[in-house]
């Protein structure tokens, strides 16, 4: 029975919008034991994918109120559903794994989990391969676009981190859960940051702090000075950015090892090095995250592996290289929820 309770779990994790696919090993299933309970997986199981409040999800499954609202909060407090608060409104969504409970397992790692996640998540990077809509894009660093003609409102990050009513900022589970594997990273934790409905949602679950927008742009500042690539969701409207390193981020560490990560990611640039400027000092090397920099007589940019995050552009002491649009560039959904409707339609489960 309870087999078959986290198989018909599993299957509805895979029919939210980021899916949860099947493994030979079985490593998804002994994830979801690990995290629900019996009856935490029963409720889920009931939950529509819009927005809910308590009360009406316990009317329509017949709970009453008070046991609706206690039993959800404390799914949501454990990371496995959405919270949205808006004043004195509550409202409950069930949330895909990733992007989404991964991240907000954020206090509750422990070495078991971290372990079983390292098996698993190279069948949810295979699964998101293919995939024309993906969850996180790549924005170029601020210093590398000053100059370029016209630049799209939505990868002018400072200026969208401005309009920010709400700025949470947490640490990076990317980078924790590698110190926990005996990997540890040397660039700063604390990076991660949040806006809006995460915003509240991290900071209702004590996995961060709310930050100053003058805070949040010194941040900035420190992941660029960290070489950390900015990855915001693949929306116009911000929902949160993470701040990636190639050693220990999960997209960028699968991306290096592909011969052409350019064509896995949704960017918007592509670095370009004038060789009559060039002195091969190798800084852009140093700095980039998915080995796109070439080394010879001068420093080449490999396009097929490129990524356009523009970090090898400011450190540059000859000022040769610069960030050139790509052709054609796919402007992002909305916000996250058009995201989520358009990831659902395209693996046919909206």
């Amino acid at each position: 029975m309870s087999e078959d309770l986290y198989t018909k779990l599993r299957e509805y994790m895979d029919n939210l919008p980021g899916g949860y696919p099947a493994t030979d090993t079985g490593v998804e299933i002994r994830i979801l034991k690990k995290l629900f309970t019996p009856e935490d997986a029963e409720l889920v199981m009931k939950l529509e994918q819009k927005a809910e409040e308590a009360s009406a999800i316990g009317a329509r499954i017949g709970m009453d109120a008070a046991t609706a609202a206690e039993r959800l909060e404390d799914m949501a407090k454990r990371g496995l559903i959405f919270r949205i608060r808006e004043g004195d409104t509550v409202q409950y969504r069930p949330i895909s794994f990733l992007v989404g409970i991964y991240e907000f397992q954020l206090n509750r790692l422990d070495l078991e989990f971290v372990k079983m996640w390292e098996e698993y998540v190279p069948h949810l990077g295979l699964s998101f391969a293919p995939l024309e809509n993906k969850q996180l894009r790549i924005a170029p660093v601020d210093s590398s676009i000053q100059d370029l003609p016209s630049v799209a409102t939505y990868n002018r990050i400072r200026e969208s981190v401005k309009e920010q009513e709400l700025i949470a900022m947490m640490p990076c589970i990317c980078r924790r859960k590698e110190g926990m594997l005996g990997n540890p990273c040397e660039r700063p934790e604390d990076l991660c940051f949040s806006f809006g409905q995460f915003g509240q949602y991290v900071l209702d679950n004590e996995m961060g702090k709310r930050i100053s927008t003058e805070e949040a742009l010194k941040l900035l500042d420190l992941a660029e000075e960290s070489a950390l690539v900015l990855s915001p969701a693949n929306t116009q409207e911000l929902s949160f950015i993470c701040c990636c390193c190639g050693c220990c981020c999960g997209s960028l560490k699968r991306l290096k090892q592909l011969p052409n990560p350019a064509d896995f990611c949704r960017s918007y640039y592509l670095a370009s090095i004038d060789p009559d400027s060039c002195t091969a000092c190798g800084d852009c090397m140093e700095r980039c995250q998915v080995d796109a920099i070439k080394e010879g007589d001068v420093m080449e940019v490999d396009p097929a592996r490129c990524i356009g995050c523009g970090l090898c552009v400011s450190t540059c002491p000859t000022e040769a290289i610069e960030l050139v649009a790509t052709e054609d560039p796919k402007t992002p959904p909305k916000d996250f929820d058009d995201l989520l409707h358009k990831l659902a339609q395209e693996r046919g489960v909206a």
